[in-house]
């Protein structure tokens, strides 16, 4: 039902191109900056109808006014942060739902990286674009909202089917792995997944998409059993250099 492709930008993003076949409608999530973007799709053969974007910051929004010149496209965002993406033509908050030709997206409503931040939710595709909330083995810093926030997040995207696959922005995966390991020292699970990152990094491959199973198992911030705990992690992790 659902075609997706990442799409690496910048240092370490990744931009989501997703395309639904039946309506020929596709999708940029978070697009850090256009050209690869509209390369991506033109090779192809695919129409850029819309832009979703999760939050302000400007690797997630850079590309926006180009994609929007070069296709026409239609770019959401969401409603607490308008003021500072000035690209947006529709806002949206949680609760509200999006289209993809004939799919649909909850939003959800994911504050503390940034004040506004907001998910998309394709349940019927057991997908989730998570923007800079949720990180394989990690979390977005607390840049403009608090550990409580961020603790109610992950309890809030545990709580989805553990088959969910989890599209975050960044490769992030082996420098959250190692502060893992010194989180969870005696978390089998953990240091099998670092094996394996290690490994496929070493190739020079992607380690995302993850899985809300994934995340439950190794991730120290989903882990986390108080909003206390998170805070705790969340710090030590900020000056962690290991």
């Amino acid at each position: 039902m659902i075609d997706i492709v990442r799409i690496p930008a910048l240092s370490d993003n990744y931009i989501w191109l997703a395309h639904e076949p039946a309506s020929g409608e596709t999708v940029v999530i978070d697009p850090a900056e256009a050209e690869p973007v509209l390369e991506a799709a033109a090779k192809r053969g695919w129409t850029i109808t819309q832009i979703w974007n999760t939050h302000w910051h400007p690797d997630h929004v850079g590309g926006n006014a180009a994609i929007k010149a070069a296709t026409g496209c239609t770019i959401t965002g969401p409603a607490a942060e308008s003021d500072r993406i000035a690209t947006l033509d529709v806002t949206v908050s949680g609760g509200d739902t999006v289209r993809l030709g004939g799919l649909s997206a909850d939003v959800i409503d994911v504050p503390a990286h940034t004040s506004g931040h907001i998910a998309y939710h394709l349940a019927g595709e057991d997908c989730i674009f998570v923007g800079d909330t949720l990180f394989a083995m990690g979390c977005g810093r607390l840049f403009e909202g608090t550990a409580e926030q961020m603790f109610d997040n992950m309890q809030r995207l545990s709580a989805l089917p553990g088959e969910t696959v989890v599209y975050c922005a960044h490769e992030y995966t082996q420098s959250n792995g190692r502060y893992a390991l010194v989180a969870e020292p005696d978390n089998a699970a953990i240091s099998a997944r670092m094996a394996e990152v290690d490994a496929m990094r070493l190739r020079g491959e992607a380690t995302v998409p993850t899985t809300i199973a994934l995340e439950r198992a190794t991730n120290p911030f989903m882990r986390a059993s108080s909003a206390a705990q998170l805070a705790d992690r969340r710090a030590a992790k900020d000056n962690f250099r290991g």
